[in-house]
Parts: structure tokens; sequence; C-alpha cells
């Protein structure tokens, strides 16, 4: 028989139990997490309604996100009959708003048999009585979420530029993401596995953190980022920018960043008012706006000074590597047919390639750069050489000095080469022609 989609999840589970004493089991606690209560941990709080939560999310299927048993009247549809699986709501006692909820797994004259947690302090199959049914539920449309699309070229382009940057193993006080392995972090692996992130259970994590398979790091990078951000949705150049942002600076964040440089509405999520502007948008400059609105985050955060080198390094390496896929979108021009082909290039007419332009040349006193090296040795150095003199003079001063000195550098060459245009051109009388260079061999 087939079971639906959540059914697994809710078998797999079977056999969990309430820890005994002040302990608790943190497969229960994560199933507060799951269903949306990430602050609960304590597994005496009642859980019926947190495990049958937890199993609809692991199936990419919204539950009620509450912790009541009776929520689940509103959740989703009727089922018409009692069907496998069924999410099924029992009354308790004669409290209207107490109750109890589990998945349908049987059903007698008198009985129906539920798979369910909190049931004898544990995930259990047990029969309950018929008369407490208050409904049978099965999720609606909108609540199943779509499965993750399978990865693409262009996914393994940017996962691979990601873990360039990520590296391996990482444990460091300053990083406020903890410990971390190939750019996944302690707290996103206790998510994924649906244990909580406490003192008791960072160190299994930990272990479990170093050991992650190579498919399991990219079913994580798949699953909670590049599908997650709705990268497959976007441009590819804005898609490479966007999963990195996602992964560096989380999620919800990215989306905020995207849409503030797509100029639309900043909430957060990733709809079809963004993803139509991401088309219409001219991309290069989006890539330009977001990278800015990256750079400027980063260089809000406290520790920038330990990690801001590296961030931006990162940055500067994803715009570039997302402007090479615009150059690649935009040199693409479709086949012409045989009459455009001879209206382009007659048969008497033989192609030739076209010699590159030369590079351009400047005289060393016009760059920048060589002055700007002068102006800051000058500042370092002058001022401790004068003061054995007994002269003293401060760097500020120089610089100052140094950047008249560069104008009046830069104006001398300008006005060098006007005058040189101007003699050489009042003195030309030949025309000038072209004439073919033959090389000795």
């Amino acid at each position: 028989m087939n079971q639906p989609p959540w059914m697994p999840a809710a078998w797999a589970e079977l056999g969990q139990r309430e820890t005994a004493g002040r302990g608790n089991n943190p497969r229960i606690s994560g199933y507060f997490e799951r269903s949306g209560h990430p602050s609960i941990v304590d597994d005496a709080v009642p859980w019926c309604a947190a495990f049958v939560g937890a199993c609809l999310e692991a199936s990419n299927i919204t539950g009620s996100r509450s912790l009541a048993a009776r929520s689940y009247l509103s959740w989703g549809i009727a089922a018409e009959t009692p069907t496998l699986g069924a999410v099924t709501v029992l009354s308790r006692g004669s409290d209207p708003s107490a109750g109890h909820v589990g998945f349908l797994v049987g059903r007698t004259e008198r009985s129906v048999v539920l798979l369910g947690g909190n049931q004898s302090d544990a995930v259990t199959v047990a029969a309950f009585d018929v008369a407490r049914v208050l409904g049978y539920r099965l999720p609606a449309p909108a609540q199943i979420r779509p499965a993750a699309r399978p990865d693409s070229p262009l996914f393994s382009s940017a996962l691979e530029h990601v873990l360039l940057f990520e590296g391996g193993w990482s444990d460091d006080p300053f990083d406020p993401g903890g410990a971390t392995n190939k750019g996944i972090t302690i707290g996103v692996l206790a998510n994924v596995r649906g244990i909580p992130l406490t003192s008791t259970t960072a160190e299994h994590l930990k272990s479990e953190l170093r050991n992650l398979s190579d498919s399991e790091v990219r079913q994580i990078y798949l699953g909670r980022y590049w599908q997650k951000a709705r990268c497959p949705d976007l441009p590819a150049a804005i898609a490479f920018m966007h999963f990195d942002a996602a992964v560096n600076q989380g999620v919800g964040r990215a989306s905020r960043m995207l849409q503030q440089a797509l100029g639309v509405d900043v909430d957060g999520e990733i709809g079809p008012i963004t993803l139509s502007a991401a088309q219409a948008r001219d991309t290069a400059a989006t890539l330009a706006r977001y990278a800015d609105i990256r750079r400027r985050h980063y260089q809000s955060l406290s520790h920038f000074w330990r990690f801001g080198r590296g961030w931006l390094r990162r940055l500067d390496a994803t715009t570039r590597a997302a402007l090479v896929l615009v150059r690649a979108s935009q040199t693409f021009t479709p086949p012409l047919n045989e009459k455009q082909e001879n209206d382009i290039m007659p048969d008497a007419v033989t192609p030739v390639t076209q010699a590159p332009a030369p590079t351009p040349t400047k005289w060393w006193g016009e760059s920048l750069t060589v002055w700007g090296a002068i102006v800051t040795a000058l500042s370092t150095v002058a001022p401790t050489l004068l003061a054995a003199f007994g002269i003293d003079i401060s760097g500020d001063l120089i610089e100052r000095l140094g950047s008249d000195l560069v104008l009046v550098a830069q104006a001398i060459g300008g006005l060098a080469g006007t005058l040189m245009t101007i003699i050489g051109r009042a003195r030309a009388v030949t025309t000038l022609v072209a004439r073919r260079a033959k090389i000795a061999s």
C-alpha cells in the first residue's frame, strides 16, 4: 500500500521516548524546533502536535505551526473518508481546548490506531476510542512546498566557487557562526539533524560536523541555500552572486539585499515581483548595486577587523565571476541563414582578422599609482629623517603637499602633450598613408 510522503519520516521516529529525570531527549526537542518553536527544549511539554508538525515539515509540507493538537482541525482540508496517514484529531477529557493528534494507521468499528508522539511519553502505535475522533485532515495543495529541483551545472559551478572560500574545518572563537566545516555551521547541522544546539549536544554535533560527507554537504547547500534562496529562478549571473551571499550572509539577509539592489519592496520573500524585476533589470547594473550593498554590510560588522579583508576579496572574486556569466550571455548571436551570410560577406571578399588595439601607454609622471607610492613613502620616512636635523614636519603636511605636487605634475604633462600635438599638426605637410611592412626571415 502506498504511503503519503510524511509517513516514512513518522515511522523513522518510532520508539523515541522522553528522558527520565531532569534530562531531555534531543530528538524530541528537535520536534519543537522543526515545528516552529526552537525555544522549547523540555520534553515534558506536551509534544504530540510538535511531532506531527515535524514530520510534515520534513516532507516539505507546512504544518499548523502550533503546539495545540486541535489547531489541526483548521489545518488543510477535511478527508472525506479516513485514509492511511490522515492527520487525526481526538478530544481529551471534557476540556474543549484539549486534545491529541497523530497519523492514522488503522481503524476498526470501535477504535482508531494512530502513530503519534507523546503516547505514553513516546512515539508509539496506539488504539483510541473512535468516539473521540473530531476530524481527519489532509494537507491542502497550497501547503505542499515544491520538492527541491535536481541540481544543475550552474549550481555545481556556484558551489565550487563557494567552497574555494569556505575551506575546511574552523572553530574560530571570533566567528559568530561557531564551528564550521566546508561552510556548514554547527547551527545549520543541528537544524538539519533536528537536534537543538546546547552545551550537552555541542560536542556530538562537532564530531558529526567534522565527518560530513561531500554528498551531504552538497545536499545541504542545494536545499538550504540554492533552492531556498530561489536561485534556479534567477538569471544565471544574479543567481551566482545571490547564492554566495545566501551562504556567507544568510538567506534572509541576501534576499533583502537582492530586493534592495532591484529597487522593489524589501520584505525578504523572493516572489513573483522580485523575480520579474530580476529578469527585467540590467544584470550588470544589478550586480554592481548588489556588490555595493554586500560591501557596506560587511563593513558595518563589529568583527570586520578580523574577517573583513577575506570577505571583500571573496566579494570581488564573486562579482568578477558573475560578470563573466553576463558577458557569456551577451556574446551569443543566432546563426545567420545563407542569404544573410551572402549579404554580409560576398564570395569576392576574403575575411580578415582585425589586429588587436595597441595597449595604451602613458608617461610615468601621469600615473597616480606612482605618485601615490612616492607621497606615501615621503610621509612615512621624511619626518623621521628631517627630525634628525632639527626639522619638525608632519606626515599629514607632506601628504597635502604631495597631493598638490601630483596635480601640478598632471597639469604639466597635459600641457606638454597638447603643445606637442599642435606643433606636430602645424608641421605636417604630407598625408599619412599605410604601407605594407615585410619582415625578413
